[in-house]
């Protein structure tokens, strides 16, 4: 099945930002606050491995290629393109849907997304994909080390889209490194997404007058603006250490929201760092005036961060939104 030549090569400036991981390197179910941290707590190394579903497709996927397929897409660990993320770009020239590659490495590849994600998660993806781009035949990977010999990373690109999947190659990063998602339609009431913004914004809503004025900032940095800083950093809006605990229970809650399309050893890790840097006391949230689609006070733009944790998701005029979390 050949894809169609005419797929999206980005007309809006800002799918084709680009930005270097160097620096960025430096379960699903959460209930209460304690109970979330607690049940994590002995789990400080959680991880994906080599042998999780998502990772043994990818040696299966590895080993089904020919040697002129692996000369366009396999590349050595930590090569350049490997460093790389965008909202909308290709890592590879050949997009899946090619005569490039066979019907079943095309089946591998939609194991391997399905490895990485909730069946919510997949679900929704899936939609995405075919909203933003006519589908996962549209998208491009690359795979970065060999799976049968040690350090590893499968990445799968698009418009609106990066996704790893690494076995715990790229050491102590969540997701296997900074990921993008997002999708292309303007509309709140029509973007898969946006019920993410409503949840955040229930911690806006439960915010006293002073504290809401902390939070509420001018105007948001850049999206791609997802470097780690460190615990010396000045960070925008209110700190979870400044809230109540019924705030930082509705926080604990959105963070359940935004990890629940990923799959279980990525929320274990996620959830395992954030133990480290000192759970929602260490996070800061912070809400944008600018980008408030319908007027209507519901903060379209909106970042979570902390010493190794950045979730900055950007609603307006459409969603991008770029996360990098690391130990």
């Amino acid at each position: 099945m050949a894809a169609n030549s005419n797929r999206h090569t980005g007309n809006c400036p800002d799918c084709t930002s680009d930005i270097s991981r160097r620096s960025f390197l430096q379960t699903a179910a959460v209930g209460s606050l304690a109970g979330s941290m607690a049940m994590l707590t002995p789990r400080l190394h959680a991880a994906p491995t080599s042998s999780s579903p998502a990772e043994t497709a990818v040696g299966e996927f590895y080993a089904s290629l020919s040697d002129s397929q692996k000369a366009k897409i396999c590349f050595p660990f930590n090569h350049k393109l490997q460093q790389k993320i965008s909202a909308n770009w290709h890592v590879t020239d050949p997009v899946i849907g090619d005569d490039f590659y066979s019907d079943s490495q095309r089946a591998i590849i939609n194991e391997i997304v399905k490895g990485l994600t909730s069946e919510e998660g997949y679900e929704r993806l899936v939609r995405q994909m075919e909203d933003d781009d006519g589908g996962l035949e549209f998208f491009s990977c690359a795979l970065f080390g060999d799976p049968q010999q040690g350090k590893f990373e499968w990445e799968l690109t698009g418009r609106h889209l990066t996704l790893r999947a690494d076995g715990n190659s790229v050491d102590k990063a969540a997701f296997g490194g900074p990921i993008v998602y997002g999708h292309g339609e303007s509309d709140p009431s029509d973007n898969i997404y946006h019920y993410q913004t409503r949840q955040a914004n229930k911690v806006f809503q439960a915010l006293d007058p002073q504290q809401a004025k902390l939070a509420l900032q001018d105007k948001a940095p850049r999206e791609t603006n997802v470097q780690l800083r460190g615990s010396d950093a000045p960070f925008a809006g209110i700190s979870g250490a400044a809230l109540s605990d019924d705030q930082k229970q509705l926080v604990t809650e959105t963070l359940q929201v935004l990890l629940a399309p990923y799959r279980q050893a990525d929320v274990a890790e996620v959830m395992a760092i954030l133990e480290q840097i000192g759970g929602v006391d260490a996070l800061h949230m912070a809400f944008y005036k600018q980008g408030d689609l319908n007027s209507d006070r519901t903060w379209d733009i909106w970042r979570i961060e902390g010493p190794r944790f950045v979730w900055h998701f950007r609603g307006a005029p459409h969603v991008h939104a770029y996360i990098n979390i690391s130990a």
